[in-house]
């Protein structure tokens, strides 16, 4: 049964791409696609979330929640900042995500001793998810502003540049979602902090000081954004440095624990 339901999960967010390819920004109005899609990914994380009455959080099911985060950050900024075209690459992101967890999930995700029931802890991993989502987010929409910049300098005025807001619009949109996740990665760090009981413990050292490292990039993204006006592809360059540090420090780590070493 759980693995029907990924295969049809695939299937429609596959299908919700194409649409978004096809018609452009006219598909929005079928926002029920996504909405569908991301509540089968939803059912299928949550046949695998408990066991034994407990959360548990493996890299493959981590990927898989990181892609249905992504995708509902997608769908609630959709219809209001006109970033449709996003959806041809957040949606295929998903599906790999998926993909990812149904070919690594080899048990892991369901060992009750590796369960937590801890509500402060299950507080930091949400905001901690909430944050690299909506930060990631924030990179896909830089990158699409580097490609807006660099096609207007070369004076190449593409098809796609049709379905995509203006260039401040999205310039705005990257700022705004840097910010939030700011905000999230923030309270992730401090209730990190506060609830977990060695941040630099051996399994956790490397998760540490890249997310500080994000963070602190971040932060200098937005301090150059307000004291300098920092913009355009420098700006994108610093996004995307600061969401290579937080990738690795949310999965990275966890890819290399868990899928390589075969540590728990």
């Amino acid at each position: 049964m759980w693995l029907s339901i990924v295969l049809l999960t695939i299937s429609v967010y596959c299908f919700a791409a194409w649409r978004l390819f096809d018609a452009g920004a006219a598909a929005v109005r079928l926002p029920w696609v996504g909405v569908l899609a991301a509540g089968l990914h939803g059912l299928a994380i949550a046949l695998t979330w408990r066991a034994g009455g407990a959360v548990v959080m493996g890299f493959p099911l981590a990927v898989s929640a990181v892609g249905l985060c992504l995708v509902l950050v997608f769908l609630a900024l959709g219809a209001s900042r006109r970033i449709a075209s996003l959806g041809t690459a957040i949606f295929p992101i998903a599906a790999f995500s998926l993909v990812v967890h149904a070919l690594l999930a080899t048990g892991q995700d369901v060992r009750p001793d590796r369960a937590v029931t801890d509500w402060r802890i299950l507080l930091h991993a949400a905001l901690a998810l909430l944050a690299f989502a909506t930060l990631l987010m924030g990179a896909l929409t830089s990158v699409m502003l580097g490609l807006q910049e660099r096609a207007l300098k070369a004076r190449r005025f593409q098809t796609w540049m049709d379905r995509v807001p203006p260039l401040t619009q999205v310039e705005a949109l990257v700022f705004h979602l840097i910010g939030a996740g700011f905000g999230m990665l923030t309270l992730a760090l401090v209730t990190g902090a506060l609830f977990v009981e060695d941040l630099f413990a051996q399994h956790l050292a490397h998760k540490t000081v890249l997310s500080v490292l994000a963070w602190l990039v971040y932060g200098g993204l937005l301090l150059g954004r307000w004291r300098l006006g920092l913009r355009g592809i420098r700006a994108v360059r610093w996004t995307l440095l600061a969401t290579a540090f937080l990738s690795l420090a949310f999965l990275g780590s966890k890819f290399v624990l868990e899928i390589l070493l075969q540590r728990p």
